[in-house]
């Protein structure tokens, strides 16, 4: 994945978006390295391909943000991914 396949921040929406169905491998990735306690610094670094160093508080934004779009894919997006529920 090149920096410039990703968004500082996901679209804010209560259904799914094109950019979710897009990211989702990126989104389990993101589930993955925060299950084992990585490092959010080199997980930006692998995933996003984003020196932290050049901008910790981007590179923190754009790592917290995905994740918490995660996170939110496994309480609700993943029904519609499924092609089930919607809001």
């Amino acid at each position: 994945m090149k920096n410039t396949d990703f968004l500082d921040a996901p679209p804010e929406s209560a259904v799914l978006t094109d950019y979710d169905r897009t990211h989702v491998t990126l989104y389990m990735r993101l589930l993955d390295a925060y299950a084992d306690n990585a490092d959010w610094q080199e997980v930006v670094s692998v995933l996003f391909a984003f020196d932290p160093t050049n901008d910790p508080e981007r590179a923190r934004h754009i790592h917290d943000s995905h994740l918490a779009r995660a996170k939110w894919m496994t309480e609700h997006g993943y029904r519609q991914l499924l092609g089930g529920d919607t809001p």
